[in-house]
């Protein structure tokens, strides 16, 4: 039995037997249909004109776009007749194959509808033959009806965006790693390295990102664990942590450390180390930086160790690392342990032993001894229920020494059947740390943890979940604290 549980003005998702489909508005061709589609858009690319300087407003152009592609249509069907090749196009599919033309030449083709709904996360482009599929916010994996015929409707579509980023990629350097311009992480691989035809793996990101209330409200953490993650971050101005969000790909690990970052006062000095640019922070004193690969030569390669190494020397007063991975986790423990304190990053790793595990063996190699200069592990992990795809914080633990072997101890956990978090009874050590370097006592810190519950409730009660104003609530607390928690509780 098949059920719409959602429709846009070019899509509808369909339900049936328990699976999700994606299912685009696409008009139905004939194999004569396309072969005409086809010899249109080649004809266009070589005889339609248009500066893209002059005509800078996207929308203008896509309409100035169309009128000539339709001029084209009329001129190409009249040559067919001449041909003797029956074709009768009514004006509603010559409008249909114009929008596709125009799509293929100043978008992404089939894939263009895709990239622009905010809600997909990931689309899926496997080779010649099978669907294209694409991960919903919402609904998770869905089986979309885009088919690719030939190869060279995918080569296009990767050449393209190869040209837009100024790379090369051809049988010789057969995988593309790159972002689009709206920030979009990009893969795409072809033969010989994928057996069934090039590939397109596109990772989007929300325009609007999510905060720290989404994530109370997602229940990917509760309002508690909020509030000491905020303290932990900003460390009452004194002894910030070192933190570490790990996971499994997918898991929000990325959207949790951009939320924890929206915590660092804003007079700091912030540096941002990423392969792929995601962060999106509102802080004014940032500094954002990006790896770049070798070039067809093999040269020119910037690694995040590299950039991580010349951050040092920039006088930060906070370092930001999008995924640690390799031999830079050595040089960010080397920072951690002469007193680049409250760094923040993200690792893959399914729990906080695996995470101590990851980095002291290859290819990171963190001597054991740099260890404890992490302060805090925070794991999140995606879980399919009958209820569909959640994300949640499983696991939070402090890491320290003792009689020099690495402890760790939970200090947060979830609890699968209640979905609910549950706290441990044993005393924070980031919190006697805290206390020890501001000289404020342990109780009026864990009072100050409230307050600052108190606060995120407020936000999320009265649905204030927008970055630019959590941002501004958060900066505004540590300015006015005695004004913002008299508003609040009025």
């Amino acid at each position: 039995m098949e059920k719409i549980v959602e429709s846009g003005e070019d899509y509808r998702i369909v339900k049936k037997n328990s699976k999700y489909y994606y299912v685009l508005n696409i008009p139905e061709l004939s194999r004569d249909e396309k072969l005409f589609l086809e010899e249109v858009r080649r004809k266009a690319i070589t005889d339609i004109r248009i500066d893209p300087y002059a005509v800078r407003d996207e929308h203008a152009r896509r309409k100035l776009l169309i009128k000539e592609i339709l001029e084209l249509i009329n001129q190409e069907e009249w040559r067919w007749e001449l041909k003797e090749i029956p074709l009768k196009l009514e004006e509603d599919k010559k409008q249909q194959i114009a929008n596709i033309i125009v799509d293929h030449m100043i978008g992404y083709g089939y894939l263009d509808p895709l990239i622009k709904n905010d809600d997909l996360e990931e689309i899926m482009v496997l080779g010649v033959g099978p669907p294209v599929y694409v991960y919903h916010r919402k609904y998770g994996m869905c089986e979309s009806n885009i088919i690719f015929e030939r190869e060279s409707e995918i080569k296009v579509i990767i050449e393209k965006i190869a040209r837009l980023v100024g790379r090369r990629i051809d049988i010789s350097v057969p995988l593309l790693d790159a972002r689009l311009p709206d920030g979009s992480r990009v893969n795409a691989t072809l033969p010989p390295v994928t057996l069934d035809g090039p590939t397109i793996t596109i990772r989007k990101f929300k325009k609007e990102p999510y905060t720290i209330i989404d994530l109370i409200n997602f229940n990917t953490l509760s309002s508690e664990i909020a509030s000491f993650l905020w303290l932990a971050t900003e460390g009452l101005g004194r002894k910030p942590a070192n933190i570490l969000i790990a996971g499994g790909t997918g898991s929000g690990k990325t959207t949790t450390l951009n939320c924890l970052a929206i915590f660092i006062p804003e007079r700091q000095r912030i540096i941002t180390i990423e392969d792929t640019a995601e962060l999106q922070l509102p802080l004014k004193h940032k500094i954002r930086m990006e790896t770049r690969p070798p070039n067809v030569e093999g040269k020119g390669e910037i690694t995040m160790d590299m950039l991580l190494k010349n951050t040092l020397r920039m006088r930060p007063d906070r370092i930001i690392v999008g995924e640690v991975r390799g031999e830079e986790a050595k040089t960010l423990f080397i920072a951690m342990n002469t007193g680049h304190e409250g760094c923040l990053g993200t690792l893959h790793a399914n729990s906080a032993k695996e995470t101590i595990t990851r980095l002291v063996n290859p290819p990171m190699n963190v001597p054991r001894i740099m260890i404890p200069a992490l302060d805090l592990i925070v794991v999140q992990n995606r879980y399919y229920t009958k209820g569909g795809l959640i994300r949640r914080v499983n696991e939070i633990a402090e890491v320290y020494s003792e009689g020099g072997r690495i402890k760790i101890d939970n200090i947060y956990e979830w609890n699968p059947p209640k979905d609910s978090f549950k706290k441990s009874k044993k005393e924070s050590i980031i919190i006697k740390e805290i206390s020890r370097f501001s000289g404020v006592p342990p109780d009026e810190i864990l009072e100050e943890i409230e307050n600052r519950k108190k606060l995120l409730e407020y936000l999320r009660n009265n649905n204030i979940r927008e970055l630019t104003k959590v941002h501004a609530w958060i900066q505004g607390y540590y300015e006015e604290k005695e004004k913002i928690l008299n508003k609040i509780s009025t």
